[in-house]
């Protein structure tokens, strides 16, 4: 097992990594839409479904890897009624490889976010 970290995502906000590489699969932890430079969440749905992909996109290539290799997409939104706009934005940055996925309403995400995105990857040999 092998811990990854880069520093163009956000710190992780407590005890756990930005991502886990072990058995071929690279386990990715949920990544907000947290402005690294700053640490503040951007200021939209729309934004923050953008910071959110750009952050998994930054913890991907650490692992030198892109969204090309994701199998899996765990998503939450704070409102379902947002669906549309975030399947919009998502769509733009998966295009036509569409992992496995799983999209939730939560209560409430940490920081108040509005969308957390995981993602499970495959190391290719």
């Amino acid at each position: 097992m092998e811990i990854l970290y880069t520093d163009k995502a956000p710190e992780a906000i407590g005890p756990y990594s930005q991502a886990i590489e072990a058995g071929g699969l690279v386990f990715l932890s949920g990544q907000l839409g947290i402005i690294p430079d700053t640490g503040a969440l951007a200021h939209s749905l729309a934004a923050q479904t953008v910071q959110a992909l750009e952050n998994v996109s930054c913890v991907l290539k650490a692992a030198n890897l892109t969204l090309k290799d994701v199998v899996k997409t765990t998503c939450y939104l704070k409102n379902m009624e947002d669906f549309a706009l975030f399947n919009e934005i998502y769509g733009q940055y998966f295009g036509d490889h569409k992992p496995a996925r799983s999209c939730f309403a939560v209560a409430q995400l940490p920081k108040d976010g509005l969308v957390e995105i995981e993602v499970v990857a495959e190391k290719k040999a």
